[in-house]
């Protein structure tokens, strides 16, 4: 007995179940458009939520950049340094989510 996933939620269930005991579908009865499209529709969420987060890690760029390059902050204090962290912080977070898009991708 293995687990495999769901086709409708994704969650784990066993291969010999008959239906899903988390969502109630019935498993065997799914033909291969249905589970393709099953497939198509999570891997659409997926590339959503991850362009939704490089939004935000553009928006810690920007806002970041934009209090740091200020002419009345103090260069040492902690404001700017949260400033500067979260323009850092979001450049990378925003290179990691270019690179989980691709994968997400080739999938």
């Amino acid at each position: 007995m293995a687990l495999i996933d769901c086709p409708a939620c994704n969650k784990k269930i066993s291969d010999k179940s008959k239906l899903c005991q988390h969502c109630g579908v019935a498993v065997g009865a799914l033909d291969a458009d249905d589970i393709r499209r099953k497939a198509s529709l999570k891997k659409t969420q997926q590339l959503q939520s991850v362009n939704t987060q490089s939004i935000i890690a553009i928006l810690m760029i920007a806002g970041g950049a934009w209090f740091a390059l200020q002419d009345n902050v103090d260069k040492e204090s902690l404001e700017y340094q949260i400033a500067v962290g979260a323009a850092v912080g979001g450049f990378f977070w925003a290179i990691v989510n270019r690179v989980r898009i691709v994968f997400i991708k080739r999938k």
